[in-house]
């Protein structure tokens, strides 16, 4: 019998999960896998209808991982977009960015042709980076 092994589930900090699941599902069209609560935690993951087999965890930086000063500085750098983007890669980006736009996605880069392909950014209401990538 074949194991099948890799990455599956990526983490990002959020600083609302509720507004986290509220962006990801009702603007970008992924689904909830995993919400679960134990105590003050939350492991909370979406995933792309199109990509069954990787989570996206939607995470809450918070004690006893990280102190409270931390957990403002993290919360202060992801605010800022200093964390590296995420890339959700599209069949036509030009299309992708009207359907998102049009569900309230506010983007910081428009679809713009280079290398030999289309791309367009946007971020999250945490302020977590994203680039709109046409599939070659």
């Amino acid at each position: 019998m074949k194991q099948s092994q890799g990455v599956a589930v990526v983490g990002l900090y959020v600083r609302d999960q509720d507004e986290a699941v509220e962006f990801y599902v009702e603007k970008l069209g992924f689904r909830i896998h995993t919400d679960a609560q134990n105590g003050d935690y939350r492991w909370l993951t979406v995933q792309h209808p199109d990509q069954p087999s990787f989570q996206l965890g939607l995470f809450s930086p918070q004690s006893p991982t990280v102190d409270a000063a931390t957990v403002q500085a993290l919360q202060e750098i992801v605010a800022k977009g200093a964390m590296p983007p995420l890339v959700l890669v599209v069949d036509d980006c030009r299309a992708a960015h009207d359907r998102m736009t049009a569900r309230g996605v506010e983007f910081t880069q428009e679809p713009l042709e280079r290398y030999g392909g289309v791309d367009a950014s946007f971020r999250d209401p945490s302020g977590n980076g994203w680039k709109l990538v046409q599939a070659r």
